[in-house]
């Protein structure tokens, strides 16, 4: 038995387990940290009423279906291009500068029809704009 040379040996500590323990640490704080969102935007959304829309007579309907045809007060449109739409809405406007525009969309209708539609109500220079929706129980 050789018991002279652990005297001489001073402890060593291995700190390559200590820094993985650290690492593993600190990678569970930043998945598990929940962030602020200062940069989200303020907006106050609007409530849903049983009150009845604008007149029938200073609205117009503007349609669109799933395949991405467009009418405007039943009137099917050539084609579904921002121009054709744009022009649509503004030959419907001579007749009443102050018509309110409500989009109609199928349900299936892809989002980039209806931005289309938004766009070219802005282009139409047409401020009031809404969106027919149902109700819970199926009725408009």
């Amino acid at each position: 038995m050789n018991l002279r040379g652990r005297r001489n040996r001073e402890p060593e500590i291995n700190l390559t387990p200590l820094i993985d323990v650290v690492f593993l640490m600190l990678i569970f704080f930043m998945v598990s940290t929940t962030f602020q969102h200062d940069a989200d935007l303020s907006i106050q959304l609007p409530e849903a009423g049983i009150e009845t829309g604008p007149r029938e007579a200073t609205t117009m309907h503007l349609s669109i279906s799933a395949d991405g045809e467009y009418a405007l007060d039943g009137r099917i449109l050539a084609d579904g291009s921002r121009e054709t739409i744009v022009r649509a809405l503004e030959q419907a406007r001579e007749e009443d500068p102050e018509r309110h525009l409500i989009v109609r969309a199928d349900a299936r209708t892809p989002h980039q029809n209806v931005v289309r539609a938004m766009e070219a109500a802005g282009l139409a220079s047409i401020s009031r704009l809404s969106f027919a929706t149902l109700q819970g129980d199926g009725s408009e």
